[in-house]
Order: C-alpha cells, then structure tokens, then sequence
C-alpha cells in the first residue's frame, strides 16, 4: 500500500483505532493523532494499562453527550496521571459523534474522562482566548450503542446528578494501531 502524504510531503500520521468495549456493545473511533497528539498519547496511555477496565459512563444527558473514564461501578473515582494540556484549539469541532476530554473550569485539567457528544455542541468549542474542550477522535462505528447509552434513564446518586441507573460497563479500551 502507498502511505498517504501530507501537503509538505511527508508521510501523514495514522490515525490509530480503538473500540471501546461496554457492556452495551462495542464504538469503534479513530483517533485524531496529528491534530491532538497529546490528548491521544494520554488516551492510548490509560488504555493499554487498563485503567479504563470496569469503569463506567457516569454521566449520561439526552441531547447533549455521554460521559465515562474516570469511575467505578461503584461511583469510586480513580486515581488519574497529572492533567494534560488543552488542545481545543487544533481545528477539530464538537460535532455530533466525536469525542472531547472533560475537565473542569481549570483548561489544562483533563485526566482519564472524556465524552461522546450526541449532538453538534459548538458551545463547547474554542471561542477567541475562551478555551474549549479537545476533540481527539470520531466515532466511525457503534453509533447505535452510543444511542443506547444515551437512552438510559439516570438517576441522582449523591453528588452526582446524570448517573445510568444501570451501571454502562466500560468493559476495556482496545488500541488497533
């Protein structure tokens, strides 16, 4: 096969693939290398050490994203790596299906966390100086799984509002390179 060549002719990056496993169904998405080499190395990263094994979307709202990779089925939250720096600025957008690293108000704040979104959420894009949060993949197969989950109903469990009120396994985080 012939690689694919970027405009100043040097081999373009591969976008690698992951299927992330739940107890719903598998999503498979590809992984934005090139524009978030940071957030994908991060996310590769806690993948391949497992860390994403059992965890669960703990955070599901209808007609917004769902959001998984930071706790237990027990609403423990895991210990995470140091946080990594924002990449919202790479040209990627908050459109329906691709996925964004959660954080807090602090930009540079996002650990293992991230979300699908379900629908186009250019509120959370970059704006001027205003940070956004960083796309660094796409889900290219498993949309209805992704459906699935946003379908199940939540609940409010402590603290925490927006919970499955059955727990959606993150069964384990496959890295296809």
């Amino acid at each position: 096969a012939v690689p694919a060549y970027s405009a100043d002719n040097t081999p373009a990056a591969k976008n690698p693939t992951a299927i992330i496993h739940t107890s719903k169904g598998p999503i498979t998405i590809k992984l934005y290398a090139k524009e978030a080499p940071i957030t994908v190395a991060n996310f590769i990263d806690y993948a391949e050490s497992g860390f994403y094994n059992d965890t669960i979307f703990h955070r599901v709202i209808k007609r917004f994203m769902i959001q998984g990779g930071g706790f237990t089925k027990d609403m423990q939250r895991k210990n995470t790596k140091a946080p990594i720096v924002n990449e919202s600025g790479n040209g990627l957008y908050n459109d329906r299906w691709t996925l964004s690293m959660a954080r807090t108000n602090d930009p540079d704040s996002a650990t293992s966390q991230f979300f699908i979104n379900t629908k186009m959420n250019s509120s959370l894009d970059k704006k001027g100086r205003t940070p956004g949060y960083a796309v660094f993949a796409i889900v290219t197969d498993g949309q209805y799984v992704v459906k699935a989950i946003e379908k199940t109903p939540t609940m409010r469990l402590g603290n925490y509002a927006d919970v499955p009120v059955e727990a959606v396994l993150i069964e384990r985080v496959e890295i296809i390179k």
